[in-house]
């Protein structure tokens, strides 16, 4: 970096941020789920279940080098969700609300290049990643997952069998579900980069005045008439004009 062309125009401050080696998007159909009803298990009487709502809850991240591939990991992953299900003993009862969690797990590999040195904080005086000592790696890369709530896509009963034999005896029907999920998973490092700055600034913009009327500040509402307007197939879709041929 030049430091006269820096000074010229602006100054440069250096930043510590967390980078980002590797990164992917999964779109995720995980199917038959086993459900852990919280109070117990399933009621003998019911017999058709429905999800209500399907949550996220915690997701439990380990990251470990890859053997023989320096600078890639392998991320674990479990995933635990929380469901509300509605439980019916017929068609026209009086569901009763069961609740219950569900697990899956799943895996992928990317690449967090490599460092050597440990680094450690005022915060807490402890280092910021573990030290693996059976591959010589003291600084593993921090994994991050950003994930949507879950799509419940089946809800159903059904009984587990090892082998010909249930599994359950004493409680052979459980619930199971097929959740769609999609999810970002990004593997960073911390960084420090210099970073070119202009001077501090304040906001143009003037706070809302409390002696505006209501009406006043509804007045200043763009209408929405993409509301009014559902969007059609063929807003999407370049072939209209041969759809329409074919319907005629």
């Amino acid at each position: 970096m030049n430091d006269n062309n820096l000074n010229s125009k602006c100054d440069g401050v250096p930043v510590r941020v967390n980078r980002v080696f590797d990164s992917c998007s999964d779109k995720d159909c995980m199917t038959n789920l086993k459900v852990t009803i919280t109070d117990g298990t399933l009621p003998s009487g019911i017999n058709i279940v429905r999800s209500r709502a399907a949550t996220v809850d915690n997701v439990y991240v380990s990251v470990e080098p890859v053997p023989f591939n320096k600078g890639f990991y392998s991320i674990d992953l479990t995933f635990t969700f929380n469901l509300e299900i509605l439980g019916y003993e017929n068609s026209r009862s009086t569901p009763i609300t069961l609740n219950g969690t569900a697990y899956a797990t799943k895996n992928c590999i990317l690449y967090g290049s490599e460092s050597s040195v440990r680094t450690f904080t005022s915060d807490d005086n402890i280092a910021e990643a573990p030290v693996d000592i059976e591959s010589g790696n003291t600084n593993l890369p921090t994994a991050y997952v950003s994930v949507l709530e879950p799509i419940v896509l089946e809800t159903k009963i059904g009984t587990v069998y090892c082998g010909n034999e249930i599994q359950d005896p004493e409680n052979p029907r459980s619930i199971f579900v097929t959740l769609g999920l999609f999810s970002v998973v990004e593997l960073t490092r911390p960084v420090t980069i210099m970073v070119p700055t202009l001077d501090y600034t304040i906001p143009k913009k003037e706070c809302c005045v409390d002696s505006e009327s209501p009406c006043e500040v509804f007045d200043r509402l763009k209408f929405p008439e993409e509301e009014f307007s559902p969007l059609s197939i063929c807003n999407n879709n370049t072939d209209c004009d041969c759809i329409d041929d074919k319907m005629s």
